[in-house]
């Protein structure tokens, strides 16, 4: 009876779904991004500028400018993903770091989204605008998905990673638009 009973045991027990070792974790992290110390000027004339820097775990970062307004885009691919040719509508510059939101989804840590502080440049006496930019990082796929206002929301880096943590999966850049989240005031859309 003994056996029988431990057998239905060990049967039972083997048919319970497994459950993965480790549940998945977002977290984030943060490198420095200083063109003139970090970053090697990859084209530069009149018209535009381009540098290549290093991400996270060497991660390419491609940063170009023109008509005094910053683009950035991430990976092997980033001069042809469509982060490349996305910027803001006011002239701006870019903040010194780059906040990594990265997942352990695929059993080790990669970069699904970006979070970059962009100063916009100030109109009629006003104070410079501040945007944090999430940017979804996948080959093939990185593009914008969420801006926001740094002055307007107390809780702008929180409201930015929310954004990158529920919208980077699945975000279409083909045909999704980048969502402003929470008070904006940064420019007019």
């Amino acid at each position: 009876m003994r056996r029988v009973f431990a057998s239905a045991l060990y049967l039972a027990i083997g048919l319970l779904p497994i459950a993965p070792a480790v549940a998945q974790q977002i977290e984030s992290s943060e490198t420095n991004l200083d063109l003139n110390l970090d970053c090697t000027v990859m084209q530069s004339d009149d018209f535009r500028s381009t540098w290549a820097c290093p991400g996270l775990k060497g991660m390419p970062v491609m940063v170009a400018e023109s008509d005094l307004r910053m683009s950035v885009s991430y990976g092997l691919t980033s001069t042809t993903e469509k982060a490349a040719r996305q910027q803001l509508q006011p002239p701006n510059r870019l903040g010194d770091k780059i906040e990594w939101r990265v997942s352990n989804a695929d059993g080790y840590w990669k970069p699904f989204a970006s979070i970059l502080r962009f100063l916009t440049k100030a109109e009629d006496g006003k104070p410079e605008g501040e945007v944090l930019v999430v940017t979804k990082i996948s080959p093939g796929a990185t593009c914008h998905i969420a801006y926001v206002d740094a002055l307007a929301n107390p809780d702008a880096e929180a409201l930015a990673r929310k954004a990158a943590d529920t919208t980077a999966k699945d975000f279409d850049c083909e045909t999704g638009e980048p969502d402003y989240v929470g008070k904006f005031e940064a420019w007019k859309r």
